[in-house]
């Protein structure tokens, strides 16, 4: 059984177990005649799986997508769409997939179906982040938001244990900015609040139960709440890290946001402590950041930048790029507290909040 909700930002949103393979029925009630199937590499099976069950209106399968959608892809994805002839993509895949859509549907205005694997919400926005020459940039407008997105539990029940809690806590973190965010209002709190309860409740079932559909779904819907509130609402300094992170030193995305945000809540909890409160209450803790620091800790997740490579050199780099260009944020961002931060995520150790110059 599916239901179906009209998203606050337009979008036509729908949940239930076999979805995927309703692609051609919203296709036909769109009056779209054929798409293009876009994933990774690692995904082909399941986007050529969707293909098959699209019969003549899939014109194939471009498994190219790749992290922080690389321009030189979305070139070679382009090239596909102009010798296909096709009028839509359908992205089955997590942000790198749904990424490379946005990136074609800026280019060309053609309209997205998104099958999303992983809790990334960037399919509920209409944000693009897109690389060239080792530098990851940003882009929002109408047109890049995906017009159709379609939750399939089944797809995300084999999502590996560890790439479920990191997704989940990326999601999170949408939410956490989301309740801070200079633009927010009423309705935009109230998701944040669902999607994090949502994810609170879902994740530590799922970390022991991973094919638990009903769990599954309770996430699909917590991935969908807080990535409308990342694309209503402007991000603040946990994003703009991780994005420096992602873009300077091609971090994976979802481990790069779980192990930066407890430090990143730290780093805002002093100057805003009454909007993130709620994530204390929901997740259980003293302070939000102490919440989610045990909360990521339940559900084993990376702690430490160290796990994913980066070193005590890359970190001077890192504040460099992050002070380029700052993203507004409830508190100034400073050098030194970009350093606080930055060396505790590093080492592994435990969030540190400080009302000391930044």
């Amino acid at each position: 059984m599916s239901k179906s909700i009209q998203s606050i930002n337009g979008q036509k949103i729908r949940f239930g177990v076999g979805i995927r393979n309703q692609v051609s029925q919203e296709m036909e009630a769109s009056g779209l005649g054929k798409a293009l199937v876009l994933s990774t590499k690692f995904q082909a099976e399941m986007a050529e799986g969707v293909a098959k069950s699209m019969g003549a209106k899939s014109v194939g399968v471009f498994s190219g997508a790749r992290m922080h959608t690389p321009v030189e892809v979305t070139a070679q994805a382009m090239d596909n769409i102009a010798a296909s002839g096709a009028d839509c993509v359908v992205a089955v895949g997590g942000g790198s997939t749904t990424g490379l859509g946005k990136a074609i549907a800026l280019r060309t205005d053609l309209p997205q179906i998104v099958i999303p694997t992983t809790y990334a919400g960037s399919e509920a926005t209409s944000i693009l982040g897109q690389t060239e020459n080792g530098v990851k940039t940003t882009r929002k407008a109408p047109g890049i938001l995906p017009e159709i997105v379609l939750y399939d539990p089944e797809l995300v029940a084999s999502l590996p244990v560890p790439l479920t809690m990191t997704s989940g806590l990326n999601a999170i973190a949408h939410s956490a900015e989301g309740l801070y965010a200079k633009e927010r209002r009423d309705e935009i709190s109230r998701l944040a609040r669902e999607g994090i309860r949502a994810m609170a409740k879902g994740l530590p079932i799922l970390k022991g139960d991973p094919g638990n559909l009903k769990a599954r779904e309770e996430t699909l819907y917590g991935a969908w709440a807080c990535g409308t509130v990342l694309g209503e609402v402007g991000m603040a300094l946990h994003h703009k890290i991780c994005h420096t992170l992602g873009g300077t030193l091609n971090l994976p995305h979802s481990e790069t946001h779980a192990i930066i945000l407890p430090h990143a809540i730290a780093y805002n909890e002093v100057e805003v402590p009454d909007l993130l409160a709620p994530i204390a209450a929901i997740l259980g803790g003293d302070t939000p950041s102490q919440a989610l620091w045990h909360f990521s800790q339940k559900l084993g997740a990376p702690r430490s930048l160290l796990e994913l490579g980066v070193t005590e050199k890359d970190i001077d780099r890192i504040i460099e790029v992050t002070l380029v260009n700052a993203y507004w944020n409830p508190r100034e961002i400073g050098r030194k507290g970009l350093s606080v931060l930055l060396m505790n995520a590093l080492a592994g150790n435990p969030p540190s909040s400080s009302k000391e110059a930044v």
